[in-house]
């Protein structure tokens, strides 16, 4: 089991440092895709190492190259167990600030967004809902920061809020070799939709508690959720408990403006929709 009050972690492969990225769940790390051009296979491992110098192993699982993002997992041998963040929207005059710097002697980001969904053409191709950022740090040149995560608010907030995840520097008009301080970054919203991981299919399998010992966080606190209303964790009852634990997953990101009120409607559909094709004759039990 792996603790400790960081969520960031940054990216190697045989000691080279590849970049930055993010917990999005104890079981799954988002970066940007460009970090992992040095990569020669699509399903590369990696080293994912944590803020406190603890060393995971991971692979690659999914790109889209076209939106720049990319999804490693953890690998099932390691069980973490971090405070991760909620997932947010961020808008137009909020403060953020990035955790993750690519060294020790590298300043923290923070600035305010400007934009907190916009239509952004990024540079793999495709249009995406992005975050426009503005940051206090006139650095010249943002590259390493890619991949970090977005937190809305100020570091010394008590609940951090990830809201983004850094992509792209603007390059300034009058010094073409310079980047100007603004930075763009997809939506957390974005990010969760590039991949199938996230769709109601892989929740449902993931929060289904199957096993008495759970190998994964997420797992295990469902499996206690689902006792305490008094199932067995096992059969129709622990079916139901779970599709309902997915529907006030799915209410609370709807609340939280993360999912409009037609996604959330969509996601619903297919919650109930899975559960009663799962219970019916040949469904999966």
């Amino acid at each position: 089991m792996i603790g400790g009050a960081s969520y960031w972690v940054e990216l190697f492969q045989d000691r080279q440092r590849l970049g930055g990225g993010f917990l999005l769940t104890p079981r799954y790390v988002l970066t940007a895709l460009h970090c992992l051009r040095g990569l020669t296979s699509p399903d590369e491992r990696v080293d994912i190492v944590l803020a406190d110098g603890s060393r995971l192993a991971g692979q690659v699982c999914r790109q889209d190259k076209e939106a720049d993002l990319a999804l490693i997992t953890v690998s099932a041998a390691f069980e973490v167990r971090l405070p991760i963040p909620r997932a947010g929207v961020a808008h137009g005059g909020d403060d953020w600030h990035g955790p993750y710097r690519p060294a020790a002697a590298e300043v923290h980001l923070r600035g305010q967004v400007d934009s907190g969904s916009a239509e952004y053409p990024c540079e793999g191709g495709a249009v995406i809902e992005a975050l426009q950022l503005t940051t206090h740090q006139h650095l010249g040149d943002y590259s390493g920061y890619s991949g970090g995560p977005v937190v809305k608010g100020l570091p010394e907030d008590r609940e951090p809020l990830i809201v983004g995840i850094l992509l792209e520097q603007a390059p300034d008009r009058a010094e073409s070799h310079r980047a100007a301080n603004v930075l763009f970054a997809a939506t957390i919203g974005e990010a969760m939709r590039r991949f199938d991981q996230f769709d109601v299919e892989h929740l449902i399998d993931v929060l289904r508690p199957a096993k008495p010992a759970p190998e994964q966080a997420v797992r295990h606190h469902v499996h206690c959720r689902v006792e305490e209303r008094g199932e067995s964790g096992t059969g129709l009852g622990a079916a139901a408990a779970v599709t309902d634990l997915l529907l006030d997953q799915i209410e609370k990101w709807t609340q939280r403006g993360v999912l409009d009120a037609s996604q959330s409607s969509e996601l619903k559909f297919l919650t109930a929709k899975t559960f009663i094709e799962r219970q019916s004759p040949g469904g999966e039990a």
